[in-house]
């Protein structure tokens, strides 16, 4: 039978691949110490378990929803003027089943077959698929070490800029670890306006930013509310992953049209969800500060380890995620990948899986304490690799 060519993405192989070995490896004993999966492995607050757990006694919420609730848009929109300072209404705001599918769904929202989109290379796979599977064709602009992982836009040349539909930007970004420095969403919003693009940002990890940083929204910025929408998830900074509550705010117009592509597959969140979600987001944020200190504490042992024993210091500013280059020369990500694991018992993701430019690195999640991960560098020290 013949599929179509929109399902050749690529990542999905190598991660195969991987958990296929590892598997093997548990089954016959082996230490392992997986840095693979970005899952966070602390605890859900209680009192967002509890909003869940009593809304699913209630008969009414095994319903179809068909919509967001009034109170969740309205929650949505106070969190962002609490945490962000920014003003939005509730025609801006719509929720999605994770910024994955959102991502994956906006795509065919927005373009044509044929139509270029802007895409960061090394990206999360799903920016390359949701484009993909909407016809469009994308032009990867790189994210490298000469330019801190950032995007530059200088680079991109004006032939590709004036046929771009959108342009997606990631920042915290994952898997490469940099974050927004002063100046650049004013960069990014008058070379939008340049060229009429829409800027779709992923804002997965405004509370995983370390050193002082304070992370934000893209939308705070003056003219991006023209030019943009943004993805806020709950997942990374709730740890609330499995639920799949994340949300796409910005341009009426934009949400609109998700909104009417949606209408076709879904019948809205599930109530007991979209109850746990307010609960959140008008809930104390205490946890969010701390779980970000420890995460801090979980990239300092991690980043510091590796450079004792002869690594280049890792790229890890933001997200739970650190981006570190492959010692001793080595450029083939997928081999080193499978040799650490065979060797060392650590699993992380070869930066190939991210697109070309992440060949020669590898992806660390930072979902073990400090003190494993410590065991884990000591476990690649004494391996020889």
């Amino acid at each position: 039978m013949k599929f179509s060519k929109r399902l050749d993405l690529f990542g999905d192989e190598i991660f195969a691949a991987l958990n296929e070995r590892r598997l093997e490896l548990e089954k016959q004993g082996k230490k392992i110490y997986n840095m693979s999966v970005g899952t966070p492995d602390f605890h859900t607050p209680d009192h967002i378990k509890k909003a869940l757990m009593e809304a699913a006694a209630d008969d009414q919420n095994w319903r179809y929803s068909l919509r967001d609730l009034p109170e969740l848009l309205d929650a949505v929109c106070a969190y962002y003027k609490k945490r962000f300072q920014v003003d939005i209404t509730p025609d801006m705001v719509m929720s999605v089943y994770g910024s994955q599918e959102g991502m994956g769904h906006l795509g065919m929202t927005l373009c044509d077959e044929g139509d270029v989109v802007l895409l960061p290379d090394p990206c999360y796979p799903v920016f390359a698929a949701g484009s993909k599977l909407g016809g469009a064709v994308p032009y990867y602009y790189p994210l490298v070490a000469e330019h801190d992982f950032l995007p530059y836009v200088k680079d991109i040349p004006e032939d590709v800029a004036k046929k771009a539909r959108y342009m997606v930007v990631s920042l915290p970004a994952n898997p490469v670890g940099s974050i927004a420095t002063p100046g650049l969403y004013e960069e990014i919003i008058a070379f939008a306006k340049k060229y009429d693009i829409l800027i779709i940002h992923d804002n997965a990890y405004s509370d995983i930013i370390f050193d002082g940083v304070k992370g934000g929204s893209f939308l705070a910025t003056p003219g991006a509310k023209e030019v943009g929408v943004e993805f806020f998830s709950l997942s990374k900074s709730f740890n609330v992953t499995g639920a799949r509550i994340s949300f796409l705010i910005g341009q009426p117009e934009v949400i609109a049209a998700l909104k009417k592509l949606r209408s076709q597959i879904d019948f809205g969140m599930f109530l007991p969800i979209q109850k746990a979600a307010i609960a959140a987001l008008e809930g104390p944020l205490d946890s969010v500060k701390e779980q970000c200190i420890q995460y801090q504490a979980r990239r300092d042992a991690l980043c510091d380890g590796l450079a004792s024993i002869g690594w280049e210091k890792p790229n890890g500013k933001g997200t739970m995620f650190v981006w570190a280059r492959i010692p001793g020369g080595r450029t083939d990500s997928m081999a080193f990948c499978m040799e650490l694991m065979e060797k060392a018992g650590v699993i992380v993701t070869p930066g190939a899986s991210f697109g070309p430019h992440g060949e020669g690195y590898v992806r660390f999640a930072l979902v073990l304490p400090p003190e494993k991960i410590k065991e884990a560098v000591e476990a690649i020290r004494t391996s020889g690799i």
